[in-house]
């Protein structure tokens, strides 16, 4: 199971990542109709990591992730060896989804493909891509249910 939450999250990035490389650079940015002007796409290369932090160094920019990843599918490795921590399980998971997504980018593009902007106030400028939601939303399900396991353990 957790080795297609990781498998079918980082083919979806990449899908959305391989439409919007095809598209003209003139399209962009636009709205997402459906968004309703929430949600605005763009077409963004980032050789760095977030906000071209680093890009002059491309080998700590890949090797970081890489390692990063790593201990991240250690820990998973470990966590299948218990019995129970879905949720963590799962939140594991869904980070080394959008880490193999990015990663697969830096080694194989040079670059990581950003391609949408939330419309709230201190997030207009930022522009994501779904493999970094599934980092993001991956580490809080995994700490908010770390942090229940850990509530609910006898002391």
């Amino acid at each position: 199971m957790y080795e297609w939450i990781i498998g079918s999250l980082a083919v979806l990035d990449q899908a959305v990542k391989k439409e919007i490389e095809r598209e003209e650079d003139a399209a962009f940015p636009r709205d997402l109709p459906c968004a309703r002007g929430w949600i605005r796409i763009h077409k963004n290369h980032n050789p760095g990591f977030p906000f071209g932090v680093m890009k002059e160094n491309p080998d700590l920019v890949k090797g970081i992730p890489a390692l990063t990843a790593s201990a991240v599918l250690g820990a998973l490795g470990m966590l299948l060896l218990r019995k129970g921590s879905t949720g963590q399980k799962i939140g594991l998971s869904v980070v080394l989804a959008g880490a193999a997504s990015n990663l697969y980018d830096r080694f194989r593009r040079g670059y990581v493909v950003d391609y949408f902007s939330i419309r709230l106030k201190g997030l207009e400028k930022v522009v994501f891509n779904l493999g970094d939601m599934f980092v993001f939303f991956g580490s809080i399900l995994f700490v908010v249910c770390e942090a229940v396991r850990s509530l609910r353990k006898p002391s």
